[in-house]
């Protein structure tokens, strides 16, 4: 819940936008980092409580609800798209010191990509100024993505996978 507490507090209303075309939408390392093991159900109603929580605070009408929700969805099928060659250990998480960069990098950005695409079509409703809107679905995952990568060196632990 930190990652909303800072969303909410922190970031957004202020200057974290790139040239009014990027947003970091922190919030998603919340849902991106929980643990592989975790089961769908728990994700999906963590996923709609976190949008539905935002949704309140900004009076967004459910985009941040939807977009959440359809990212933990597809999360389970993007963990499995990317299952190392042995597969899972019970202990794996989500960490770029346990899964590798390369691994990390794909990881977000798909989930980060499929919910920015939510997010913004659903924001827009229309596909009128669409040129616009993927501009803003581009730069807010690269933006978004490069800053949860950075989160992930600087504050998750380093232990290794032992194979």
């Amino acid at each position: 819940m930190i990652y909303l507490a800072l969303y909410v507090l922190l970031i957004s209303g202020t200057d974290f936008v790139l040239f009014n075309l990027g947003w970091c939408f922190i919030y998603l390392g919340f849902l991106l980092f929980l643990p592989i093991n975790t089961p769908i159900v728990v994700q999906l109603v963590l996923g709609f409580l976190t949008g539905i929580t935002l949704d309140m605070f900004f009076d967004t009408g459910g985009v941040y609800a939807g977009s959440a929700v359809l990212l933990m969805y597809l999360r389970p099928w993007v963990l499995r798209l990317l299952t190392p060659r042995d597969g899972y250990d019970a202990q794996d998480s989500v960490n770029i010191h346990q899964m590798g960069w390369q691994w990390m990098v794909v990881y977000l950005t798909i989930l980060v990509g499929i919910h920015h695409v939510a997010f913004f079509l659903l924001e827009l409703g229309s596909f009128q100024v669409f040129g616009t809107t993927l501009a803003k679905m581009v730069v807010s995952t690269l933006y978004t993505g490069l800053t949860l990568l950075i989160i992930q060196l600087i504050f998750f632990p380093t232990r290794r996978r032992s194979r």
